[in-house]
């Protein structure tokens, strides 16, 4: 019984955050960001303002919640990778395929009203360049975890090497996103986004080649 109904309660709460979450960001689209309060979003839900707060910590929390699954999914593709597959050619293809999804999805006139409250407000750019930070930190982490696991000493080389690759590749990710919807939001209707696949594709593969060399000069073995 005891399991049943902590079963129900963590639904109910998961409902509740989809519901506050779902009302927030409809707001959001119909009007400024900065012209919504948390108690438009607790009266558009139903609910307390406390219990806004009970499961966002901030309006910009609320913004981007359910839109970046990449914050963990990047450094969970390092982590759990097929058998065969280094923890750098891991990180690539994740952010290869994940970038491309993101830029046409962002390309797509439904996700207007995003780019548009993240290019005039500046909070929100703050909190997306931490989401950023984090994501690189779990990297690190992850990339650094599987150097070690490969034999070799924990030491400052492995260390270095991995918080290196970490910003190297979300930085470019981040650039590369910067880039497209500066062109998606100047663009007329019907004209190409930019940029083109290829080019996110040669980015990160040069990133891989450069990561490659730097770890020989350092004596790390990075597959």
């Amino acid at each position: 019984m005891d399991t049943a109904a902590g079963g129900r309660r963590e639904r109910r709460k998961a409902q509740t955050r989809a519901e506050i979450r779902a009302a927030a960001q409809r707001l959001f689209a119909e009007r400024d960001f900065d012209a919504v309060t948390i108690a438009d979003v607790a009266t558009a839900a139903d609910v307390a303002v406390q219990t806004v707060f009970n499961h966002f910590e901030s309006k910009e929390g609320l913004f981007f919640d359910g839109r970046t699954p990449w914050v963990e999914g990047v450094a969970a593709a390092v982590a759990a990778r097929p058998d065969g597959t280094g923890p750098l050619a891991a990180l690539r293809s994740y952010l290869e395929r994940d970038l491309h999804q993101l830029l046409e999805q962002e390309a797509r006139p439904e996700s207007r009203h995003y780019l548009e409250a993240l290019a005039r407000t500046p909070s929100l750019q703050e909190r997306e360049r931490t989401l950023v930070e984090q994501a690189g930190g779990r990297v690190a982490t992850a990339l650094a975890t599987a150097l070690s696991a490969s034999g070799q000493p924990d030491g400052a080389a492995v260390d270095v090497l991995s918080r290196l690759a970490a910003g190297l590749f979300l930085v470019a990710g981040r650039v590369l996103v910067l880039a497209h919807r500066r062109q998606v939001l100047g663009a007329q209707a019907g004209e190409a986004h930019g940029p083109e696949h290829a080019t996110t594709v040669a980015t990160l593969a040069m990133l891989e080649d450069g990561v490659r060399r730097l770890a020989r000069q350092l004596d790390v073995r990075i597959d």
